[in-house]
């Protein structure tokens, strides 16, 4: 199984990506892995979401992850589309549980010390900061890496190209996610070329 950990090993930015329509799914995953960057997390925020992840997963050197889990049932369904991770913007039990049944690897959110203490005794070291900058971003990740030297973060949320290499040089942040590569106008605009370059951006951000 996938260790949620592994995935800072295959680049520097992990695409946070909403899917309006099913026949962008492929192009796009395919325009991103193009770029450079494999691991895609598409979000559970559509109508199409679940079956975009299906579609997605079988591009060549995609690594597929859902985004936005909430509740038992959206673990569920996720590993059934096919995913190889989960992300979710907060964390429960309820949560960790349903995923360690179904064999699908946690990336679980915190915003909190208290957060990141629950998350860790449930045995989850690698944890993403949700919503990273509203939550204090750079300054916050410096503070929770005195109490927590052993706990690794994927700050998301509010990141740009411009700003990520201050979340990257961070000692705990192995990682980050961003919604900049794949602008809802460039998907419209069927521009896979540029997906193609903001993906090769971002993979030689580190």
């Amino acid at each position: 199984m996938l260790e949620t950990l592994s995935l800072a090993s295959y680049g520097p930015v992990i695409p946070v990506i909403v899917i309006q329509r099913l026949e962008d799914a492929v192009p796009l995953a395919e325009a991103l892995v193009a770029g450079g960057v494999r691991v895609l997390e598409v979000t559970l925020r559509t109508p199409v979401a679940l079956q975009a992840m299906e579609a997605m997963a079988k591009v060549p050197g995609a690594i597929v992850g859902a985004g936005t889990l909430r509740t038992p049932a959206d673990v569920t369904n996720a590993k059934n589309a096919g995913c190889q991770f989960g992300v979710s913007p907060g964390y429960t039990d309820a949560l960790a549980s349903a995923c360690k049944s179904e064999g699908l690897p946690l990336l679980p959110g915190v915003s909190t010390a208290s957060e990141v203490m629950q998350a860790n005794a449930a045995g989850f070291g690698f944890l993403k900061l949700f919503p990273a900058v509203a939550v204090g971003g750079v300054n916050l990740l410096k503070a929770l890496g005195g109490p927590f030297p052993d706990v690794a973060f994927c700050p998301t949320g509010g990141i740009s190209l411009e700003t990520a290499p201050e979340f990257l040089k961070l000692a705990n942040v192995k990682v980050c996610g961003g919604s900049w590569l794949t602008p809802q106008d460039a998907v419209d605009a069927k521009d896979w070329a540029r997906i193609t370059r903001l993906a090769a951006e971002a993979a030689a951000l580190r």
